[in-house]
């Protein structure tokens, strides 16, 4: 007489079933990762926008050049204005190297002081930077406000 090996029809619903509420309990957790996601990649741009700001106005400095002078970094030449780069795809999403990318949009710009360049991931999900603009002079006649960046919208991320 053989005898066979298996699980009964019992032990298997039982799996399924503990499967189920593991599952019930697990899924909401890992469902609202998205959303942190999203918002982290927007932080991520901040920086990202700051210091590739900061790195151009370093090298203008370094070179001793005009407040609106283009700036050559890595190979790309930047477009400046008021010794920072420009709110446009020339300027600011060029030196971070996010002109082109797949996952953020631009909307609005230009290449003067003041301007305000929108980086969307998706609805609601937005970065802003805004160009620097001009203050005043001390001696040299240089100064100038540092450019502006937020997480403009993150609210439905």
């Amino acid at each position: 007489m053989k005898k066979q090996a298996g699980f009964t029809l019992i032990e298997l619903i039982m799996v399924i079933v503990i499967l189920g509420v593991l599952s019930a309990f697990a899924l909401p957790r890992f469902a609202d990762f998205g959303t942190q996601a999203r918002i982290a990649s927007l932080e991520a741009l901040v920086g990202a926008l700051r210091s590739a700001a900061n790195i151009a106005h370093a090298q203008l400095l370094a070179n001793g050049d005009a407040v609106g002078d283009p700036q050559t970094l890595e190979g790309s030449v930047i477009a400046m204005v008021n010794g920072y780069p420009t709110a446009n795809d020339d300027g600011i999403a060029r030196a971070a190297q996010v002109e082109n990318s797949a996952d953020y949009t631009t909307s609005g710009g230009a290449a003067t002081g003041g301007n305000v360049l929108t980086f969307t991931l998706q609805a609601n999900c937005t970065v802003t930077y805004t160009a620097a603009t001009a203050s005043g002079a001390d001696n040299d006649g240089t100064i100038a406000l540092v450019p502006q960046v937020a997480i403009a919208s993150q609210s439905g991320c």
